[in-house]
């Protein structure tokens, strides 16, 4: 391989690792899959856009916190089980607007990050993308299909081809999508309080 082609080679990789390797190589956006979208400091904004006071916390993913979340999303179970989880909580003045975590599930092979907002309710306010690492399924980032989850709660089934409607080839994705939903909105249960049955 030329010095020429290498060099090429580069910028596609690192434009791609950014987000912007359809745009370089003059293809449309969907072929770009793979890719990191949104920095750990643009997530709640992603996700709480009126919040304008973000704390952020690290929590221990502890056996308790582990067994207290496995036990609200029974029988279904998370396919990765974080180290820590980075949640924020978003102010404006003296009201919390809303609550966002970031947590991960495995698409076909590999972990998706995603964030999800939720609001004092319970209720998800808005899900993002942060990271998509296969080769196919990324249309899951599309604004189309992450429009069915907010409004949705811990009781909502969250089951593809159930109250969310699948993506034609992004099936195990949209799965991952599902979980990662349940699993931050029982996380909001155990370290918040919020979003249990009504």
């Amino acid at each position: 391989m030329s010095a020429s082609a290498k060099s090429t080679l580069r910028l596609v990789v690192w434009l791609a690792l950014c987000g912007g390797a359809a745009a370089a190589v003059g293809v449309p956006a969907t072929s770009a899959q793979e890719g990191v979208f949104l920095s750990e400091e643009q997530a709640p904004a992603a996700v709480l856009p009126d919040g304008t006071d973000i704390v952020r916390t690290v929590v221990p993913a502890t056996q308790d916190l582990r067994n207290r979340v496995r036990a609200l999303l029974a029988p279904t179970a998370p396919s990765v089980w974080e180290e820590t989880y980075v949640s924020f909580t978003a102010r404006r003045g003296d009201d919390i607007v809303g609550y966002a975590l970031i947590v991960e599930e495995i698409g076909k092979h590999r972990p998706i990050t995603f964030v999800v907002g939720i609001r004092p309710d319970g209720h998800v306010n808005a899900v993002a993308v942060m990271a998509y690492r296969e080769a196919y399924g990324g249309e899951i980032r599309n604004k189309r299909f992450l429009s069915q989850y907010p409004g949705k709660a811990a009781r909502d089934r969250l089951q593809t081809y159930g109250d969310i409607q699948n993506v034609a080839g992004a099936t195990l994705s949209v799965d991952a999508a599902n979980r990662a939903v349940k699993k931050a909105l029982a996380l909001a249960q155990v370290l918040w309080g919020i979003g249990g049955p009504s």
